[in-house]
């Protein structure tokens, strides 16, 4: 098997990007919700336009095309440049050397199996990543993976403030049930009007435990199916109270958890845009004006035909239009 194998069409951009895309994507909680609204745009910035408290996205269009109909009250233009996550792997020559095709399969079938397990530990990481990214726009605040470098503070950007709720959880006497309705009319009140068809509560683990260990909780479970929630762990799949869904979420890098321990945070559900991940195009001459795919996946020789480079990237924007209507929750 030779080097030169790299030069079939099946290791050319448009293949390896299909291929990328087409593995399976890495389901981490807010993916699997379906909270953010997912397109392709041909920039690498979106701009929001905010009249008032609104805040909503002004479509890009070529250049000498009419421009969108609007009402004459025209607000400010914001523009948010898309996060460009690169990451590289490789395949050495001495790996294809000691490929050898199986059955039916051909050379090329080979090296792309080997380069589609590569490829599958790059998508894992910018699934990852995304889903971590996502968390950050649902707080409010998109941190770059070291967990300290603002990317953007939505509350800065949109000049929002972020709206709080103190659950007193630590207090025995609280009534649970009139803190959590306060909660949601503050979300309500934010929302302005704004259509919505449920809210997701979603707790660091120090925060369930909070709630469902206190006595006005368990007290009003305690005839509910014949005591089944004293008696059931549902860290794992939530449990509905006050007209909402609270549920635990343990998501984390490094041991660095996506919500604060004594954390949680309220949010609508079915807002129309009010979350969003936008995809910009790669970087890449081919891909240039182009409408933007999740991921993308490109390939170049080494220096000296020691092997070949292995490129993914995504180039999202991860936006909360109401940043504001999400209620951080404390213990």
């Amino acid at each position: 098997m030779h080097l030169d194998i790299f030069n079939d069409d099946a290791f050319s951009l448009s293949q390896l990007t299909v291929a990328i895309n087409d593995l399976p994507k890495t389901y981490n909680r807010i993916a699997e919700m379906g909270l953010f609204r997912e397109r392709g745009i041909t920039t690498t910035t979106a701009s929001i336009e905010r009249k008032g408290h609104v805040l909503s996205l002004v479509d890009a269009r070529p250049r000498g095309a009419p421009g969108k109909p609007y009402t004459p009250a025209r607000g400010k233009l914001i523009a948010l440049k898309a996060i460009h996550l690169p990451q590289r792997t490789a395949v050495l020559a001495d790996e294809v050397q000691n490929l050898r095709a199986f059955g039916s399969e051909t050379d090329v079938q080979t090296v792309m199996t080997l380069l589609r397990e590569k490829m599958a530990g790059m998508r894992r990481d910018l699934d990852l990543t995304i889903e971590y990214q996502r968390m950050g726009a649902l707080k409010g605040l998109v941190l770059d993976s070291d967990g300290t470098t603002e990317i953007y503070d939505m509350f800065e950007v949109f000049g929002l403030t972020k709206t709080t709720h103190a659950m007193t959880l630590g207090t025995a006497g609280t009534d649970v049930l009139a803190k959590a309705i306060g909660a949601r009319r503050k979300l309500e009140a934010k929302l302005g009007g704004a259509m919505f068809n449920g809210i997701r509560v979603l707790c660091s683990p120090e925060f369930f435990d909070a709630l469902t260990g206190h006595p006005a909780v368990k007290d009003a479970f305690a005839r509910w199916n014949s005591g089944e929630f004293l008696r059931t762990d549902y860290h794992n799949s939530g449990f509905p109270f006050a007209g909402m869904f609270f549920e635990e979420y343990s998501g984390n890098v490094a041991g660095v958890p996506f919500i604060p321990a004594g954390k949680a945070y309220m949010v609508p559900l079915g807002v129309p845009d009010m979350f969003m991940t936008l995809y910009a195009p790669a970087d890449y001459m081919d891909t240039v004006n182009t409408i933007g795919l999740p991921y993308y996946a490109k390939q170049e020789r080494m220096g000296f035909d020691k092997g070949v480079e292995v490129e993914s990237q995504s180039n999202p924007i991860h936006i909360n239009t109401r940043p504001d209507a999400v209620i951080e929750l404390s213990v």
